[in-house]
């Protein structure tokens, strides 16, 4: 593939289009802001989401999307989840269908509970990859060891992605199970931002290790529960990916989460974070899930009456160690 377009301009697609653009890779990146556009292409810069890194020359960024897919080998979906199917929409009739479409977004659609590898199949014919596991965008781009695996139906395609993206400091594995990939990534964000709240309030190492182990057994219930593997949850894209989210401050969904901890309301958290919190809205949506499919999620539960219903963290704690007692074992 000589040229790859990203359809955003946020922090984990800048970080990937260094990454490519260091591989000799033609890279353009497609953005709606155009202060964002002018930036990359006049300083070399995306301060907005990923700062004090150098874009390569490489990477050329476009306001028309026509020009951005212009001899296109391949396109990533950087944009949020909530705006897969509108950016979807936005590709019918641009895009040959033999161009692999890679989504590197993290949740399912609000109000169909669809994954977003489903969303993109419901609009563009091509053959779909998502690529997931535990990545914080500065990392990526500061070129320290990092793992991902690159999941599809069509494991030809999964092989390319992961030809791609291979490099010295980045390593891809392929998974065939796409349920259990991109679930453990939409779950994992609820529970990082639980995580925060714990680590806002002020709690310890104990209830942090509990919070999460506690977690990764919602994860595997949801997950296993729409078809999901096991395994798939104790790997890069469930337990790995739950375990950089919940501990890093360049998480999101955990900074979110400690200032909601600290008192702020979740607008407020919002507003300080300043990029999207998908935890938030995987919250909303997988409340709703587990509801219909009669699956017990009690940090989920509890997470959404803290950002929806106004229970106080506090609150919320001793509602977690008050519930009935029970076994241990998978239920």
């Amino acid at each position: 593939m000589n040229k790859v377009t990203f359809l955003g301009g946020g922090s984990f697609g800048t970080a990937l289009s260094i990454l490519l653009a260091k591989k000799g890779v033609t890279v353009s990146i497609w953005d709606r802001d155009k202060e964002v556009v002018d930036e990359i292409n006049n300083e070399r810069t995306n301060n907005r989401y990923i700062k004090e890194l150098h874009i390569p020359e490489n990477v050329t960024a476009y306001y028309d999307l026509q020009e951005a897919l212009k001899d296109t080998g391949c396109l990533v979906l950087a944009v949020p989840s909530h705006v897969i199917r509108n950016a979807c929409k936005s590709l019918k009739g641009k895009l040959p269908e033999d161009i692999v479409v890679v989504s590197i977004a993290k949740g399912i659609e609000e109000g169909t509970d669809l994954r977003l590898s489903e969303v993109i199949e419901q609009e563009l014919n091509n053959p779909i990859v998502v690529l997931s596991g535990p990545s914080h965008a500065e990392e990526v781009a500061l070129e320290y060891p990092t793992t991902l695996v690159a999941s599809s139906k069509d494991m030809v395609s999964a092989e390319k992605v992961q030809d791609l993206f291979m490099a010295p400091h980045l390593r891809i594995y392929t998974n065939d199970d796409l349920v259990g990939v991109e679930i453990g990534g939409a779950v994992k964000n609820i529970i990082a931002l639980a995580a925060g709240v714990c680590d806002g309030i002020g709690y310890g190492d104990n209830a942090k290790a509990a919070l999460m182990t506690r977690g990764m057994m919602e994860i595997s219930k949801i997950g296993f529960k729409l078809g999901g593997k096991m395994e798939t949850f104790f790997g890069l894209t469930g337990m790995g990916d739950l375990i950089v989210t919940c501990t890093s401050m360049h998480s999101r969904n955990r900074r979110a989460g400690i200032l909601i901890g600290q008192g702020k309301s979740l607008a407020e958290a919002e507003k300080e974070v300043g990029m999207v919190v998908e935890g938030v809205k995987a919250c909303r949506a997988f409340y709703e899930l587990k509801e219909k499919l009669d699956v017990d999620m009690p940090i989920t539960d509890i997470l959404h009456r803290i950002l929806f219903d106004g229970l106080s963290p506090n609150e919320a704690v001793s509602g977690l160690m008050e519930r009935d007692k029970k076994s241990e074992k998978y239920q």
